[in-house]
């Protein structure tokens, strides 16, 4: 653990704490361990439950008097809630929620074993060292310090630590929006992942990307039926033809640059940041001067539909009566139906659509209290900090969440070295954070609840 993270006292603590330090073993210096320790439980989806770190987060707030409750959609499947009563009863509660599932890693492909939680060269290794257990680690390590500390945030602050993001949120967030609202109950903005992380334009400059957007999620199952026969014969109504066409179209389809307010913001600030002139009706020569930050932002342009599953036949000489592909499509906020036409369009006549998952897309105002809140904490640990405005191309539980009337944006402030290609780290081979970013990130996280 580091000197800073022993050291660090916010002017809240200062005078919460009335000249009392905090214990060393209960400080911050608690979030390496909790990460290495939650890492270490592989909780990779589907084939490992979530159960096993849910008990894990459940005992650690428990230790500090909060009363956690585990829920199961499913046996295994578990999401643990506890909720913070903040000093303003009158005060809008916040939801601060992150997912316990981990998407799978093959050792063979690692440097180190991804389910070892190993500490190296100043950084964590391991499968959720970013997504998510990062942000898990902090907030145990952060509200811990709080609650030992006699310190109460401002709002009611409800606390999840969810099973299933990775797959839709089927078994975790949805299950609770749906069989257990209450646990929500006044909480009017969202706070979770992939956002809050800084990209260094120079020693003096940091900019944070805050997410305030997410594209939808359209995955899809195409099928196409035909009439099956003798491998030898000619066949004008081979199933697999017309699926494999209606794929190729679908792939190879370049759909036209949009440009959503998140992502033309986010352009216009970076540019300005760089030095960079900005023409939005040539985005795309701007996001190629942005480095690896590109693999993030080149596909908030537009819409997406990428092939990933092909299925058909099961023997050389038959032509199957039936063959499915499966479609993986990211719409831009506002673009749904039209996305949805297209791909008809393009799967033509002969294929039926079906949808396996739909799920919204969303966009919140970056002018808000809460994200000057954000900035504040930012600015407070580091004055070159400045924040701006990004679509994600993927989704988070922030979908759910804005079912039910809240406000949501990716933050996990993680103060990030140059050398590292953070877009990579995410699903990636040899996942890893900085142990240095971890302790800013904490110190961050303190500020922000105590002032939101």
């Amino acid at each position: 653990m580091s000197q800073s993270a022993h050291e660090y006292e916010t002017e809240a603590t200062r005078a919460a704490s009335a000249g009392t330090s905090a214990d060393a073993e209960t400080a911050y210096g608690e979030v390496v361990g909790f990460l290495t320790d939650l890492i270490r439980i592989d909780t990779s989806n589907p084939v490992k439950p979530e159960r096993p770190a849910a008990e894990y987060v459940a005992e650690k707030l428990a230790e500090v008097g909060l009363e956690p409750q585990i829920f199961e959609s499913e046996p295994g499947r578990a999401s643990v809630v506890a909720r913070i009563e903040g000093t303003d009863p009158s005060a809008d509660g916040l939801l601060v929620h992150g997912h316990l599932d981990v998407v799978p890693a093959d050792p063979a492909d690692w440097s180190v074993h991804p389910f070892a939680g190993e500490v190296r060269d100043g950084l964590v290794w391991g499968r959720g060292a970013v997504d998510m257990k990062d942000m898990d680690a902090m907030t145990l390590a952060v509200v811990r310090r709080m609650l030992r500390e006699g310190r109460r945030p401002r709002r009611d602050v409800v606390l999840a630590f969810l099973a299933d993001e990775e797959a839709g949120g089927n078994f975790g967030a949805k299950f609770l929006a749906a069989k257990h609202p209450g646990l929500f109950a006044g909480c009017t903005e969202a706070v979770s992942e992939v956002g809050g992380y800084s990209m260094e334009i120079n020693p003096g400059l940091r900019l944070y990307l805050i997410e305030t957007a997410q594209k939808g999620l359209a995955w899809m199952r195409l099928r196409a039926a035909g009439r099956a026969g003798h491998g030898s014969m000619i066949n004008d109504d081979n199933a697999v033809t017309a699926l494999a066409a209606a794929v190729a179209r679908i792939g190879t389809h370049e759909f036209p640059v949009t440009l959503i307010p998140t992502v033309r913001d986010f352009l216009a600030e970076v540019c300005d940041a760089m030095g960079i002139d900005f023409d939005p009706a040539e985005p795309e020569q701007a996001v190629a001067k942005l480095g690896p930050l590109a693999r993030f932002i080149g596909a908030t342009l537009r819409h997406t539909a990428n092939p990933t599953m092909f299925n058909a036949g099961y023997k050389t000489n038959v032509i199957p009566e039936r063959a499915e592909a499966v479609i993986d499509g990211r719409f831009l906020p506002g673009g749904q139906e039209e996305f949805l036409a297209l791909i008809d369009e393009l799967a033509g006549p002969d294929v039926v659509r079906e949808n396996i998952h739909l799920d919204r897309s969303v966009e919140s105002p970056f002018a808000a209290p809460l994200v000057e809140t954000m900035l504040a904490a930012l600015k407070a640990e580091d004055p070159a900090a400045r924040t701006v405005p990004y679509c994600l191309s993927a989704g988070t539980d922030n979908k759910t969440f804005a079912d039910m009337g809240m406000t949501g944006y990716g933050f996990v402030p993680l103060k990030l070295t140059p050398d590292l290609d953070f877009a990579a780290m995410f699903h990636g081979v040899d996942e890893r954070v900085p142990i240095s970013a971890l302790d800013f990130g904490a110190r961050v996280l303190d500020r922000f609840l105590m002032s939101a």
